[in-house]
């Protein structure tokens, strides 16, 4: 399986929010063997979003490529992709 082209980004240290670089993106919670289904999150015309599931707020930071985030370490990368 190809690696997946939108960002996947976690909340392992339980940060309020997270700053992020994509206004489309996933949500995986924590890391695995403790994340929540992996939705799907888009911000529109917004610059923020909360996730339903762990309601981390997720803040669009324009100076950060798709993938970075601020807190740096909550992109997350399927180790089988």
């Amino acid at each position: 399986m190809a690696g997946h082209s939108i960002p996947h980004f976690h909340n392992d240290a339980g940060n309020r929010s997270i700053e992020v670089g994509a206004k489309e993106f996933m949500c995986v919670g924590a890391n695995p063997p403790f994340d929540h289904p992996h939705v799907y999150l888009d911000m529109g015309d917004e610059n923020e979003k909360v996730c339903p599931y762990c309601s981390t707020l997720f803040v669009y930071a324009p100076d950060l490529k798709a993938g970075e985030t601020r807190p740096e370490g909550c992109a997350w990368h399927d180790k089988a992709a």
